[in-house]
């Protein structure tokens, strides 16, 4: 195990170093604290894109789906596939060009101070329970890898994320976003093709997997399969792009990078739903006891599926780099939760209400209240996630699916259909909310897929895995049909003779229609970004460079070897970039087009 605490000792020194890194650009204002000045290269904000749709629990509940039930759970990752391909042919350009430094005040342009307040507080609460679910997630894996306790994990963990997202925001955020992507790629290569020549290739994995690998066990009805991909397709639409995540966008310096962004998450969510999975099913031929290698996490064991898979498949070093690529994916999802916080608290709850009092206070006040907000959010999200550890009845994929469709389904109908139905009456969003809760509520409580399954008369009980898609298909079904038909239906009642936020709403749709172009000064910005992460990937190599001394058998050495010199070139080409000046035709050009107002 030396080695594997040597492998996170560095991962966590080349975190801390990024956030020392880019402390200095995050040290100006709030706008750069909160979105780095909206002056982020596309590479920058795809990666921070695609890793906030990332976390532990890709790692850790999706895993030991896939190890269960075999190819069903690449389908939600297809899904998000699909809402980064929304974002790239629509949304990530409107996003940016709503010219904010922070979601809430997209909301506020577009639907009124009042339901600015409203969805504040109630994205601040979601978001730290999202979080929690995500260290959780962590503090599990982590637990096992160590034989620690799951407490103490998940609050070493959080307050290094905590350290990280204070000290340096949005810039500290979005680097190690891209460090973490990296490390995430890595790994994830590493151990799918190990995984493909240890079960004899992709034909054998799927025609050797213990049950159906594409039906899995305990599904007797295909359709349902069928349903719930095509409303999956549906939420995560919902879910990613809509005026609360715009924050992932909110980041780029221009209109052209914004697009750019969403189309490399795009492509690194679609290649990653296979590749991350290759590895639980192809233990599930290897090792087909790996879902009860660790009891001591109750119904959580095979939740453990990768460790087992890495501790018996791969070299030495390679369960820290999988643990280091587990802290990123978690960090990246906590880290982004906490700076998007403190920049809601800040600029739509604060500082309103010292307007309302008359006071006057500067840029860097709110500069360090963000940072105290910061901090308090992540020892908010610590305590949340020691509570879901206490709830040893749900598996991690369970939780991660009831909080999604019960809560955050409800509360973002009105911030992403809002941006087609614009003759809205001002209590449409928040009361959209409430009744959208209420029918989340029906849908667990009264509606239930075994009452569902006798309207419709179906001869076969359901079984459990039948009975939690049903319901989680239901439940989409309903807010669909429910929720946003309430939301569109309240045109109806819209009056623009009382919308006293009709003119601000006008000049919103007008603004996200008009492209952002940037300033003659990005290029400082752009050089500053290519250097400092061109050194942060170099001294990464260099790591990797150094686990060939690891006592592996010659196919590990070799196999860090490569992963250090893909690193190796990336890092030297982002150097490279650095150096080119602008020339004079790029210069001429950036001064004559028109500058973004932000």
């Amino acid at each position: 195990m030396i080695y594997e605490y040597l492998v996170i000792a560095g991962y966590f020194l080349l975190i801390l170093g990024i956030g020392f890194a880019f402390k200095s650009m995050a040290k100006n204002s709030t706008s750069d604290y909160f979105r780095g000045g909206g002056r982020m290269l596309w590479w920058m904000v795809g990666s921070t894109a695609f890793m906030a749709q990332f976390s532990a629990w890709t790692f850790t509940g999706a895993a030991g789906k896939a190890f269960s039930d075999g190819f069903a759970i690449s389908l939600v990752f297809f899904a998000n596939t699909f809402a980064y391909f929304c974002g790239w042919l629509y949304f990530s350009a409107r996003f940016r060009q709503m010219r904010v430094d922070t979601p809430t005040e997209g909301i506020k342009r577009r639907f009124g101070s009042q339901n600015e307040q409203f969805f504040s507080w109630a994205l601040i609460i979601f978001s730290m329970i999202n979080a929690g679910v995500w260290l959780n997630a962590l503090g599990v894996f982590s637990s096992a890898v160590f034989n620690a306790d799951i407490s103490l994990t998940i609050i070493a963990t959080g307050l290094t994320v905590l350290f990280v997202s204070v000290l340096s925001g949005a810039w500290g955020v979005v680097a190690s976003d891209f460090v973490q992507t990296l490390i995430v790629a890595i790994i994830s290569i590493a151990c799918a093709i190990v995984a493909l020549v240890k079960v004899g290739g992709p034909v054998a994995l799927v025609t050797d997997f213990p049950v159906d690998f594409v039906m899995g066990p305990d599904m007797n009805y295909g359709l349902l399969l069928v349903g719930t991909f095509v409303f999956f397709l549906a939420k995560q639409l919902i879910t990613i792009m809509n005026l609360n995540d715009s924050f992932r966008f909110l980041n780029a310096k221009d209109t052209i990078n914004a697009r750019k962004a969403a189309l490399l998450a795009m492509i690194l969510m679609g290649v990653g739903s296979i590749i991350w999975f290759i590895p639980p099913w192809a233990s599930a031929i290897l090792y087909p006891d790996a879902a009860t290698a660790y009891p001591e996490l109750g119904n959580k064991a095979g939740d453990a599926v990768y460790l087992v898979f890495t501790r018996n498949a791969m070299p030495l070093g390679t369960v820290g780099l999988l643990l280091a690529g587990l802290f990123a994916a978690s960090m990246s999802s906590m880290d982004s939760a906490l700076n998007k916080n403190a920049g809601i608290f800040v600029r739509s709850l604060y500082q309103p209400l010292l307007l309302k009092q008359q006071k006057q206070v500067s840029d860097k006040h709110l500069l360090n209240v963000s940072r105290l907000v910061s901090f308090i959010s992540g020892i908010m999200v610590i305590a949340v996630a020691l509570f879901f550890k206490s709830l040893k009845e749900l598996s991690l994929f369970e939780l991660m699916m009831n909080v999604s469709t019960m809560i955050q389904v409800p509360l973002l109908i009105p911030l992403i259909f809002g941006l087609f139905i614009k003759k809205t009456p001002q209590w449409a969003p928040w009361v959209t909310v409430a009744i959208g809760l209420t029918v989340s509520w029906l849908m667990m409580n009264v509606f239930t897929p075994e009452l569902f399954a006798n309207w419709i008369g179906l001869e076969q009980a359901l079984t459990r895995r039948e009975s939690i898609d049903l319901n989680l298909m239901l439940i989409i079904i309903a807010h669909l049909v429910i929720t946003a038909g309430f939301f569109c239906a309240t045109s109806l009642f819209y009056n623009p003779e009382k919308d006293a936020h009709k003119a601000e709403t006008e000049r919103f749709f007008d603004d996200v229609e008009t492209p952002v172009i940037a300033d003659f000064e990005q290029d400082d910005y752009d050089r500053q970004q290519r250097n400092k992460l061109g050194v942060m990937v170099i001294i990464m190599s260099v790591g990797m460079l150094v686990m060939m001394l690891i006592p592996n058998p010659l196919w590990g050495r070799l196999m860090f070897l490569g992963c250090a010199v893909i690193m190796l070139i990336i890092g030297l080409l982002l150097k490279h970039s650095a150096k080119k000046e602008p020339t004079t035709t790029t210069a001429t050009s950036s001064l004559s087009k028109k500058p973004c107002l932000e």
